[in-house]
């Protein structure tokens, strides 16, 4: 495959007002994509879009939304359809994680971060799989994360939401050969974004050195451009994701586990 002729590309990025979504909105602008962005903070997405058309030219929509509600994709598609707006490329970053023991843990909240993590970005995912791989250079990436590869303890829930994602992405990757459409799951490491605040922790890194916005999707959508790209991409923290080839489940656990212990311990 050639690379990717962004410009002819209006590309679908969620969680885009802040962190790697709004990096991923900023570096796509650059190489000349129309942008759809999507979050909750319609003022952080008006801003963003505002200097995005500035700065590149291109066309940006902003659509202020929680996607954690059931059928979140299906209504986003046709809601933009309706306003003449055909999306060749969808970026599902939207998603968030918890840093405690699960018992501790409000169900609630739990609940919600499955609903976003998995339920939102499978809807969407499904809901452009057709017309993204009917366009000549359709993008679906999936943003999993270097806590997709092992059992994650104290971050138990947020860990298996990204192993969804990476399995699901690297199945859909299968699926979509032969038909133009690339896909993509971006593991990445610890990042300077506001993830960990949300999370609750500034520490829950796991020994992995902390990589910026820019160079995670740099990464990713050079990725892309590779005759051959892989179904996945481990952006930063690599290390780690080769122990776990070494050492069984129960010992990766128990590594994860302690290390857990030991960040949440420096923090209270």
């Amino acid at each position: 495959m050639s690379k990717i002729d962004y410009s002819k590309q209006t590309t679908i990025v969620t969680g885009a007002s802040s962190g790697l979504g709004a990096e991923f909105a900023r570096q796509l602008a650059g190489r000349g994509s129309n942008l759809v962005l999507v979050a909750r903070r319609a003022d952080r997405l008006q801003g963003l879009a505002e200097e995005l058309t500035r700065i590149h030219g291109v066309t940006v929509t902003t659509v202020a939304r929680d996607l954690g509600r059931p059928n979140a994709g299906r209504e986003l598609r046709a809601e933009l359809e309706s306003r003449g707006i055909y999306a060749t490329g969808l970026v599902n970053n939207a998603g968030f994680g918890t840093h405690n023991s699960f018992e501790s843990e409000d169900p609630e909240r739990l609940q919600d971060m499955i609903a976003l993590n998995v339920g939102a970005l499978v809807d969407l995912s499904h809901a452009y799989f057709e017309p993204l791989a009917a366009a000549k250079n359709g993008v679906l990436i999936n943003v999993a994360s270097l806590l997709g590869f092992q059992p994650t303890p104290y971050m138990s829930v947020y860990g298996a939401t990204k192993a969804f994602v990476l399995n699901f992405t690297e199945g859909l990757w299968a699926e979509a050969q032969g038909t133009g459409l690339r896909v993509l799951a971006v593991c990445p490491g610890a990042m300077d974004t506001e993830f960990f605040d949300a999370a609750g922790s500034q520490t829950a890194d796991f020994g992995s050195s902390r990589l910026t916005p820019e160079a995670v999707v740099n990464k990713a959508l050079a990725t892309l451009d590779r005759r051959s790209a892989p179904p996945s991409v481990i952006t930063n923290g690599r290390p780690l994701a080769l122990l776990t080839k070494v050492l069984t489940r129960r010992h990766g656990a128990r590594v994860m586990g302690g290390l857990a212990r030991r960040q949440l311990a420096s923090t209270h």
